[in-house]
């Protein structure tokens, strides 16, 4: 798929479910679309594609933006070495991050630019879906250079958080789609200006709650932190133009106009720390943010009950453990239901749009304990 408006940075090889080719040149032909990406990530989401960058002229549509406004992916350095780890005592010990942190919400989230008393008992909590905290062990460098200027050390564990604002976001689409359903917004008016200010709070938000499941992780297994990456995939941009403003949507796409990139396999594959290469204009300053779903959620567990039991799942074929204590979830998050990490790489380095900084896989994968 090409065109004037439509860019699929997607090999013949990767497989893109018709739906969200459909959706892709939905939002294409919304009033004051300029241009779509989409990324061998994509897949369907709820009215418009995930793993999609949009660029709009004159007007936004926070509905292409959703609900988890701010959601992204954290990768914090730990002080963990690889020879100490001890994931299966650390799958047992592990617990709490369902539950309110006991710490002072309001302060910690004023310390980094943020607000929203109403949510103050979700700050810290990971959430449903796909959101986790991973523990990671170094597969490969592939550009030392690189890896030693992010000032990672190879022989300890690195910890990717995804998460993003939880119900604030939420709260934000909903006040806008009351009004406005799915239509844009007009630049410069009171509407777009009040839900910008609202969106760039969420943005701190989402980075705060990352940072707070971080320390409350590995406070438990003894461990500092230190932000190594931190970016937004669910986002709305404006540019600076000469004329009329234009806004970019990310949708499940990463930012590769703001340093490297980490990019998550499933938690039974490896996750990419990359660095985006070339002008990045014709791919919308965007990248893939992850894997991407291959099947539905409620087609996972008809799919899987019969060859895999709960248990079986909670190991991953790496050996990794994972925290899981909501049965649907375990299956409705499989391995098995995401598209192959290694593809959705092959094809953006293929692009010419990022070249490998290193590689790490999962040891340990918190995703809910039973309340």
């Amino acid at each position: 798929m090409n065109s004037d408006r439509i860019s699929l940075f997607a090999s013949a090889a990767s497989w893109i479910e018709g739906e969200s080719l459909q959706q892709l040149e939905r939002v294409a032909s919304l009033p004051g679309m300029a241009k779509v990406a989409g990324f061998p990530d994509l897949h369907p989401g709820k009215g418009s594609p995930v793993g999609a960058a949009m660029l709009s002229i004159g007007a936004f549509y926070p509905y292409l933006v959703g609900t988890d406004v701010g959601c992204g992916m954290g990768l914090f350095a730990t002080d963990l070495s690889v020879a100490k780890a001890k994931p299966e005592k650390w799958s047992k010990k592990l617990h709490y991050l369902e539950e309110p942190w006991d710490g002072d919400a309001a302060a910690w989230l004023e310390e980094r630019g943020a607000s929203g008393d109403a949510f103050n008992g979700s700050i810290g909590t990971i959430g449903g879906g796909n959101h986790f905290a991973e523990l990671l062990r170094l597969r490969e460098v592939n550009d030392r250079e690189a890896f030693k200027a992010l000032r990672l050390d190879e022989d300890d564990l690195v910890l990717l958080v995804h998460s993003g604002s939880r119900g604030l976001g939420e709260a934000l689409l909903r006040s806008h789609t009351d009004r406005f359903r799915d239509g844009s917004l007009i630049a410069d008016s009171k509407e777009a200006e009040l839900y910008l200010k609202q969106h760039s709070n969420a943005i701190a938000w989402g980075a705060a709650n990352r940072e707070l499941i971080a320390h409350r992780l590995l406070d438990q297994i003894g461990s500092g932190y230190r932000t190594v990456v931190d970016l937004v995939h669910n986002s709305v941009t404006l540019l600076t133009t000469e004329d009329v403003p234009s806004f970019l949507h990310r949708k499940g796409a990463a930012p590769s106009d703001a340093g490297a990139v980490v990019i998550p396999g499933s938690r039974g594959a490896a996750s990419y720390l990359v660095m985006p290469i070339g002008e990045q204009e014709k791919n919308l300053w965007s990248v893939a943010h992850g894997a991407g779903r291959k099947w539905n959620r409620s087609e996972c567990a008809g799919r899987l009950r019969e060859r895999y039991n709960a248990e079986s799942l909670r190991r991953t074929g790496l050996g990794s453990y994972v925290i899981c204590e909501e049965k649907g979830l375990l299956y409705e998050e499989a391995p098995q239901a995401y598209k192959d990490i290694e593809s959705i790489i092959d094809d953006m380095v293929s692009f010419g749009l990022i070249r490998v900084i290193a590689s790490f896989t999962p040891l340990l994968t918190y995703k809910v304990r039973e309340r």
